[in-house]
């Protein structure tokens, strides 16, 4: 509730949340699961905005056709609004642009607006529009043995908050998790909250490759195909560019399990589309409501409850046997989560968003390299 609601008044969750939260962490012991949703919050203190972020990138606005929520997170993005809205002059400062973006959604066909953003990159949704389907999909790619992950090497090539939250709960189950990052593009959570990003990546060790070289490229495939398990988080054409193709390197011997995060799935339309915690939320629907209109739920919520569903459907695909491709999509895990908005019992007390613990510090970019490889058998 710090995190759902009118700066001046919180809100109940939406009502299938806690409970949704609470039983995708029945594997995980002690987890302290409502957690995870204000992990980033508690660290960099943030409050409920409304129809704002918490983080103040992302909005939602009123069209004809519902609400549409608009992030605008990174540098460019701004530069990319009047080729989105077709404008014939730049809008000089970001409130010009909110403006302009909350002046088209309002008059404009908000399908188009949407192709329009998928094809330029930008992360915007429809609220609820992907209900209906599931948020994990296991696809089959040839048999292997029940096991359990603890000892199994797990190599986490995600970044932000998703993947690596999911590394680290698997890392918590006993797993031995590597994360691995481009030595020119690392992680962009290294330039965050120093104790948010070793919160999801102390029980990690790092390795670094310059993925832009023939060299790099190819001690990260023979990474890859000495892991059990491989979690990532990016569309999947940009593994692809590499010559990692998910399924052949599942299907052809490598790891069992390839756990796939993307916002919309990896087929389909939305298969190329960008989204962010919060845009994605939304798009599953995910959102509170007051007085007809719709507000933000948490903090970029899509990203822990991906997290942890995506953790637990790589205990339960390593559970059952087999070798699988886990298709995890933050807009539809989160459509499984929404329902009518609980009132807010009044006079409750509201806690100020809290975060587990902090066991370790991150390793610095690339400190085990060397190490890794050696132990694994493998030369750069």
């Amino acid at each position: 509730m710090a995190l759902t609601g009118l700066p001046d008044e919180p809100l109940g969750p939406p009502d299938g949340l806690v409970d949704g939260v609470e039983a995708m962490a029945e594997p995980f012991d002690d987890l302290d699961a409502l957690a995870l949703l204000g992990e980033r919050a508690a660290h960099m203190g943030l409050w409920r905005r409304g129809a704002t972020s918490c983080g103040g990138s992302c909005r939602l606005l009123p069209s004809r056709e519902g609400f549409v929520a608009v992030s605008l997170a990174r540098a460019d993005d701004f530069d990319l609004v009047p080729a989105w809205l077709e404008l014939d002059e730049t809008p000089a400062t970001a409130p010009a642009s909110w403006s302009a973006i909350a002046d088209a959604v309002a008059s404009r066909d908000v399908e188009a607006l949407m192709a329009r953003a998928a094809l330029l990159g930008l992360p915007a949704a429809r609220v609820g529009e992907a209900a209906g389907s599931p948020g994990v999909t296991r696809i089959p790619l040839g048999p292997g043995a029940a096991r359990d992950v603890t000892g199994l090497v797990v190599v986490d090539l995600s970044a932000l908050w998703a993947g690596p939250l999911c590394g680290d709960l698997l890392a918590r189950a006993g797993a031995a998790v590597i994360k691995v990052e481009s030595t020119k593009r690392p992680d962009g959570a290294r330039r965050g909250p120093r104790g948010f990003f070793d919160l999801l990546n102390g029980r990690k060790r790092s390795v670094a490759f310059d993925l832009r070289s023939n060299e790099g490229i190819g001690a990260l495939r023979a990474l890859i195909r000495r892991a059990d398990v491989v979690l990532e988080a990016s569309r999947p054409r940009a593994l692809e560019q590499l010559g990692i193709r998910a399924a052949e390197e599942v299907g052809g011997g490598g790891p069992q399990i390839w756990v796939s995060i993307t916002g919309y799935g990896r087929h389909g339309e939305g298969a190329g589309r960008v989204a962010f915690g919060d845009d994605a939320a939304a798009g599953g629907g995910l959102v509170v409501w007051h007085a007809g209109t719709a507000m933000f739920c948490a903090d970029a919520v899509a990203d822990p409850i991906t997290g942890l569903a995506a953790a637990r459907a790589c205990l339960d695909a390593l559970a059952a046997g087999g070798r699988w491709l886990l298709d995890v999509s933050m807009a539809r895990v989160c459509a499984a989560l929404g329902g009518p908005t609980l009132p807010a019992p009044a006079g409750l007390p509201v806690a100020p968003p809290r975060a587990r613990p902090t066991q370790r510090s991150a390793p610095e970019l690339g400190a085990d390299t060397t190490q890794v490889l050696a132990e694994l058998g493998l030369r750069m």
